[in-house]
């Protein structure tokens, strides 16, 4: 980057808050075409599989939060404009841009009153907020907290994953592998499992007659062997497939990362994982977005667009393997009861989009050099 670059500032905590800011991403590109983006991350999950993402001229991880730390790099970056996704708040980097009056936004916020800034030690924490220039938020309850804190530069735009799963459909999701894999039957795909997810879903992956993608959400060689050791079907794995047996498998392991959001794009149903066990709910939205009928473990009590699409229909838990049977079997059985379903997932989706375009609004509004 060169002194005169107009810099605009992206922190994602992790992959999660990344495919968050996607679409946002997208537009900053189109409609500051002359600025250079620099996206950092937190976490290792984020950082090492997109680090090489086109969004952004620059990727690396956030220096420690430290006074000195956030002076030199604000100093370095000298940017226009700062989003924070989700509830990132580092007190030296919110104070720092403050002082340098960068305007900053939080998108996708998300605030909870067991948040600090609600503890008796917290009340240092609700100023470093005054750095925040605009609160797009997820929800009616975080914006009565914010207003509680005494914020009003806030508006419940949503989530802006909710948009970047529904573009997800105008995208080239074709896979070859998986049209010879599946055939002309109806595929079940388990996403991002756990052992706990497989425990419940073994007796319907033996038993069945339908086609089956597993894709373990931790790539490990010797639990993948343990559990291809218990199907009883005739079962094969992404790195060990030859085309021409792709066919006559029934049993697919996606021992691959990357490919599972296209995968959905070929389910007619969908287990996701992560809530059958305490490891916390994987992404329901990416199979929703595809209008697919989705089973999740019972365990998702922190996730609330699982548990709105669930008061909805278009979201099932399960709790056993019985469970697990009798409901996946009766969507397997029942094609109307498999398309109402699948419709309610996916209406779930388009209705709730907009959020990214609020925030694109939003700045389209304010005097940002282009």
């Amino acid at each position: 980057m060169d002194s005169g670059d107009q810099v605009i500032w992206i922190h994602a905590a992790s992959l999660g808050e990344y495919e968050q800011v996607v679409p946002v991403l997208e537009n900053l590109r189109e409609d500051y075409a002359a600025a250079k983006i620099v996206l950092t991350f937190f976490s290792p999950s984020g950082y090492t599989v997109r680090k090489d993402t086109p969004l952004a001229d620059v990727v690396t991880y956030l220096p420690l939060d430290t006074a000195r730390n956030a002076r030199q790099f604000i100093k370095l970056l000298n940017p226009t404009l700062a989003l924070f996704v989700k509830y990132e708040f580092w007190p030296n980097y919110l104070n720092e841009l403050k002082k340098t009056s960068v305007h900053t936004l939080l998108i996708s916020g998300v605030f909870r009153e067991n948040q600090p800034f609600f503890k008796w030690y917290g009340s240092w924490m609700k100023q470093e907020l005054e750095a925040f220039n605009y609160f797009f938020l997820q929800n009616e309850a975080s914006l009565s907290v914010l207003t509680k804190l005494g914020y009003a530069n806030a508006a419940v735009s949503g989530d802006t994953r909710f948009d970047r799963v529904s573009r997800q459909r105008s995208y080239d999701n074709s896979l070859d592998f998986i049209k010879e894999f599946k055939q002309d039957q109806l595929l079940l795909v388990c996403g991002s499992t756990w052992p706990e997810d497989e425990n419940l879903l073994i007796d319907f992956i033996n038993k069945s007659t339908i086609k089956v993608v597993v894709a373990p959400h931790k790539i490990d060689a010797e639990q993948i062997a343990r559990f291809m050791k218990r199907l009883k079907r005739k079962s094969i794995t992404y790195t060990d497939y030859d085309l021409k047996d792709l066919s006559r498998a029934e049993i697919l392991v996606l021992n691959h990362v990357g490919l599972l959001s296209k995968v959905y794009a070929y389910a007619d149903v969908a287990y996701v994982g992560g809530a059958a066990g305490n490891t916390g709910l994987h992404n329901i939205l990416e199979p929703a977005t595809f209008g697919i009928p989705i089973l999740t473990g019972i365990h998702i009590k922190k996730f609330q667009e699982a548990q709105d699409l669930q008061k909805l229909a278009g979201l099932f838990t399960v709790s056993t393997p019985k469970e697990a049977s009798q409901l996946l079997n009766k969507l397997v059985a029942e094609a109307d009861f498999r398309h109402q379903t699948g419709m309610i997932a996916g209406h779930f989706i388009s209705s709730q989009t907009g959020a990214t375009q609020a925030i694109r609004n939003y700045l389209k509004s304010q005097t940002l050099t282009a």
